[in-house]
């Protein structure tokens, strides 16, 4: 029994670091220095007398094998028409159809912004998007690996310890989601620092401008109490984002440093007056966004995201897979295009067992081919090639 525990354990931590999953504080791996300006993770509660003893074996078994809640914890279900309160007038309707028919009967959001004027192409499940804050789990990495870089604590080739003997670079890092490396940059980064980049991102703030009823989310005045700004780093915790918030984000990535005023055009007229307003410009970051590209396409072409590779396209992204109030989420951040990208893609999936990043990124890579082959049915083609603004 106690052998079985113990590959069960070590099957489970496996399935962490190879996902990318977060919602456990770290401990820093054995035999790692410990980094300055540390948030001491707070250990786990001793078991008081009003703890109830371990089941014995054939309760265990009897439980699993008869109860539902058993089986699975979450306490909502991973399936609804998403879209069916939207109001879809302002939309361009081949690519909101695209991402409804990528979406499927999943509870979730899919929202598709133009990275280079700001302007909000489609949403799927408005309410999701607009209305309501989530964790990003492992979607904030991208920042984190910013500020890094800018701060001078690590360059593109800094191998750090992760345990198990291993070390890993930057690329590697984004590309399998390695939450020990993350919650080393944000253990020697601290939680102000931190903050000023999260900030600059827009992080806390409203993504869009005088789009009706967007929530502002909210970045935490202090490091989780438990974890510390190690567990803030690699899965943004206390952190509550949108899906509109992710795709802002996104995009200032996309296009090189731009964090646009995210328009949501709602009549003819809004469209024929939209003008691009840009937020800021991150000039203090952009000559590290090019060394942070390389991990976002690892992430596709071998990585947590790789369910949204397609030879014929070029795609950057993030997954993020963690738990909140008894649901699951699914996360990925992304855009297409290398040097002129046109989309931007993020996908939330929220619900039981089958929402977790690397299915939402799934979703998001059907959303770009079925784009492609609406756009350019002769060029995506089996024997054609994707035009260069997908490239």
């Amino acid at each position: 029994m106690e052998n079985s525990l113990k590959r069960l354990a070590i099957l489970a931590l496996a399935t962490v670091w190879l996902l990318g999953i977060c919602g456990v504080p770290l401990a820093a791996p054995r035999g790692a220095a410990r980094a300055p300006d540390t948030t001491a993770v707070t250990p786990p509660k001793k078991a008081s007398a009003a703890t109830p003893p371990p089941r014995t074996a054939t309760a265990t078994h009897r439980r699993t094998h008869h109860s539902p809640q058993a089986r699975d914890p979450w306490h909502l279900g991973s399936y609804g028409d998403s879209g069916a309160e939207d109001n879809p007038a302002s939309d361009d309707p081949l690519i909101r159809q695209a991402a409804v028919d990528a979406l499927g009967k999943w509870n979730g959001s899919v929202v598709v912004v133009d990275p280079n004027t700001g302007r909000v192409l489609s949403i799927v499940n408005q309410k999701m998007a607009l209305s309501s804050g989530f964790t990003p789990c492992s979607t904030f990495k991208p920042v984190v690996a910013l500020a890094a870089l800018r701060e001078g604590i690590i360059t593109p080739t800094t191998k750090l310890y992760v345990g198990n003997r291993m070390r890993v670079d930057l690329t590697d890092a984004l590309a399998r989601s390695n939450n020990v490396f993350f919650h080393k940059l944000g253990e020697m980064l601290g939680f102000q620092r931190l903050t000023e980049y999260a900030r600059e991102f827009g992080l806390g703030e409203k993504a869009g401008l005088d789009i009706p009823g967007e929530s502002a989310g909210r970045y935490p005045a202090a490091p989780p109490k438990q974890g510390g700004v190690g567990f803030l780093a690699y899965c943004g915790t206390d952190m509550e984002v949108t899906p509109l918030q992710m795709a802002a984000v996104i995009s200032a990535i996309a296009n090189g440093g731009t964090l646009y005023a995210l328009q949501y055009p709602r009549t003819a007229e809004d469209l024929a007056a939209f003008q691009p307003v840009v937020r800021r410009r991150l000039d203090n970051l952009a000559e590290y966004i090019p060394q942070i590209r390389d991990g976002l396409a690892a992430a596709v072409l071998y990585g947590t995201g790789r369910s949204a590779y397609d030879p014929d396209l070029s795609i950057y992204g993030k997954t993020g897979t963690c738990s909140e109030n008894g649901a699951r989420l699914g996360w990925f951040v992304s855009y297409a295009g290398e040097f002129h990208p046109q989309y931007v893609v993020v996908v939330l999936l929220r619900g039981g067992r089958m929402m977790y990043g690397p299915h939402a990124a799934e979703i998001a890579g059907h959303v770009y081919r079925d784009l492609l082959q609406r756009e350019h049915p002769t060029q995506a083609s089996r024997e054609g090639s994707s035009p260069a603004s997908y490239r």
